[in-house]
């Protein structure tokens, strides 16, 4: 059994990397915030009395299940409100663009000046594309093998599926990441 002092070394241990998980998930800071914190009370409510050995599975299980919870509910809300946009205006003219308003969101970034850093910018937004251009289950599968680090058994419990099958996921990822990124000329 967890004592109180381990639930909260062990919670204050993922935090970071269950934040920067989500935030690859969703793209949004304030829900991947929230779906960490979702996942945290969860683990403390509902598992809090297991030995502190069974805590990381059952995290990365209840944050994949939160996350999984959070598109689920985008998917809902967008579907109720895809066309609120044709009933209201952005501006006091009537003439809204939607890509206008987020080209202005994305400019709001600073740019670098040193070529070295843009190019690797360019890489780093093209690998994030392509990751999340891999069906859901790769996607996970990739993300826990190698952004969390976890082995393949951890990775295959905190799924919900077998060993092999995380294997064929994770081989599936990595050759479809390799040959898109080679098509647009990025080579390892």
């Amino acid at each position: 059994m967890a004592t109180e002092r381990e639930l909260s070394d062990f919670l204050k241990s993922v935090e970071k990397r269950a934040f920067k998980r989500s935030v690859y998930h969703v793209r949004d800071e304030e829900a991947a915030l929230d779906i960490v914190q979702d996942s945290m009370m969860k683990l403390a409510e509902h598992y809090g009395d297991k030995p502190p050995g069974e805590l990381p599975m059952l995290f990365q299980r209840i944050l994949s299940n939160c996350t999984l919870d959070w598109f689920r509910r985008q998917k809902t809300r967008n579907a109720l409100f895809s066309n609120l946009g044709d009933f209201e205006s952005g501006s006091e003219d009537g003439d809204f663009d939607l890509l206008e308003t987020y080209a202005a969101e994305d400019g709001s970034q600073k740019a670098e000046s040193a070529e070295d850093s843009i190019r690797r910018a360019q890489i780093l937004h093209a690998i994030e594309l392509e990751i999340q251009a891999l069906p859901a289950r790769q996607r996970e599968a990739f993300l826990m093998r190698y952004w969390e680090e976890m082995d393949v058994a951890e990775t295959a419990a905190a799924m919900g599926c077998s060993e092999g099958s995380v294997k064929t996921h994770c081989s599936r990822a990595v050759q479809a990441l390799s040959k898109a990124l080679k098509a647009k000329g990025i080579q390892p």
